[in-house]
């Protein structure tokens, strides 16, 4: 069953309709690893810490069924974030398996959870589809990453980022975006240092805004209906995350479908059990999160 939608659901607190998003496809199905991880981050988006038990780390036999569900929905991607994926002490075997069907990405601080796995990690060369990694690489300085991870975690990642690249996988970033930012610059900066580390200059960099923490409520503007109907079209509202992907998480015990990838703290964006029901939910955009991917975009895919 779904949790019962407040009023907040379908409208502001002004009294208008709230934007949402009529999803039509399953193209990416996402996998919440869960909430432990070997760093912690004061800005982390997730809240993640050591042994933190917010969401549960997951195992085989729960993601198992929802991997052969989004087959038969005709999924082509599936998509694994945390916390640290690979404190997750089955995520290999979970890899082997959904590779076995379709190509797999995993998003990763790429330090010591990756690095301590490379022997197991080359193995998933041999799937008959690619698995790609995304390694957080905040800042193209030292000093400003390690701020926010810890001493030392910067050329760590850089390490995890270059072993991967030389084991043979596609591997990208993951970057925070600032408000004032001068994108071109930055990303020159960052086209630098890959030189630096003898990895291609090319590589996909995808960068986020500031999400704020679990359970907070920074003050955006609200998605209103209007607002999804003056600047946006059918075509472009089809290109929002809640339009073609789903995220499995698991919470106190059970194994439920989210809405979106970037909202695992509102239950109202829990959607039961089944990937098939879940894909007949209209999605409200009443979090503030919603708002980053109104205005900037905000996209957890590659593409």
């Amino acid at each position: 069953m779904q949790y019962i939608r407040s009023e907040n659901w379908f409208y502001t607190p002004q009294g208008e309709a709230r934007g949402y998003i009529d999803p039509h496809r399953l193209r990416e199905l996402w996998f919440h690893t869960g909430t432990a991880c070997n760093l912690q981050c004061p800005f982390c988006l997730e809240g993640s810490a050591p042994g933190d038990k917010r969401l549960e780390l997951i195992k085989f036999d729960d993601v198992k069924p929802y991997i052969d569900e989004a087959l038969e929905l005709g999924v082509e991607q599936f998509s694994f974030t945390g916390g640290e994926p690979f404190l997750a002490r089955q995520l290999v075997k979970i890899l082997a398996y959904a590779a076995q069907h379709r190509p797999c990405l995993v998003l990763t601080n790429g330090t010591e959870a990756i690095q301590q796995r490379m022997d197991e990690v080359a193995g998933l060369k041999q799937a008959a589809h690619p698995v790609s990694f995304r390694i957080s690489i905040d800042h193209p300085s030292a000093e400003a990453h390690d701020a926010g991870r810890g001493e030392g975690n910067f050329v760590k990642a850089m390490c995890g980022l270059q072993r991967l690249h030389q084991a043979g996988f596609t591997v990208s970033v993951a970057r925070h975006m600032r408000k004032d930012e001068d994108k071109v610059a930055v990303e020159a900066a960052y086209r630098a240092l890959f030189a630096d580390w003898e990895l291609p200059q090319d590589l996909n960099i995808v960068a986020f805004p500031d999400f704020a923490t679990p359970g907070s409520l920074p003050q955006v503007p609200q998605v209103t209906t209007a607002c999804m109907t003056t600047y946006q079209d059918e075509a472009s509202r089809r290109e929002f995350m809640c339009a073609y992907s789903k995220m499995i998480v698991k919470k106190n015990g059970r194994m439920r479908v989210y809405a979106c990838t970037l909202v695992d703290d509102d239950e109202e964006y829990d959607l039961g059990a089944s990937l098939k029901q879940s894909l007949q939910e209209r999605i409200s955009m009443k979090h503030h999160r919603c708002y980053s991917c109104f205005a900037y975009g905000a996209s957890c895919s590659e593409g």
